[in-house]
């Protein structure tokens, strides 16, 4: 995978802890996509949430810090973003551009919050997206995304 990164998105303390879909599962394959990735020379980035003072991704709270489980290394870039997209208000294309990224991996929380509009907006900067089987996960909201979409992903 020439040009490529993986996208971590909002794994972080809090929402992990809320306990969502098949968390557990989801974290080990996002831990072995980041091994992977890490013994294949393929940049590993996170993305991390920052929430209003107050709220359960205020920054430099426990519950904003990115999941131990996954957490980057010293060299890894941490994009931290206030918006669902981790491009918007964001040095992440310019970040990418600048690496010669044409691919990206993404994984991580929410499926139709975060990743949904990541995804989108990766795409319609001409980025190959790879969404690997189960990498990401939300909460059971009801009429937004069911467990049985969920489950697909």
């Amino acid at each position: 995978m020439k040009n490529a990164a993986l996208l971590v998105v909002d794994v972080q303390n809090a929402l992990v802890q809320a306990k969502p879909f098949e968390i557990e599962t989801v974290i080990k394959n996002i831990q072995r996509l980041i091994s992977a990735c890490r013994e294949n020379s393929i940049e590993v980035i996170y993305v991390q949430h920052d929430d209003p003072v107050g709220e359960e991704l205020e920054p430099n709270t426990e519950g904003w810090q990115i999941y131990s489980g996954i957490s980057p290394l010293a060299n890894e870039k941490v994009i931290n973003k206030k918006f669902n997209s981790a491009f918007k208000g964001t040095s992440l294309k310019e970040y990418l551009e600048r690496k010669g990224i044409e691919q990206l991996i993404i994984t991580g929380m929410q499926t139709e919050y975060c990743i949904d509009t990541t995804l989108k907006a990766a795409f319609e900067y001409g980025y190959q997206v790879i969404i690997p089987e189960k990498t990401n996960t939300t909460f059971d909201n009801g009429g937004v995304i069911s467990r049985r979409f969920i489950s697909l992903l």
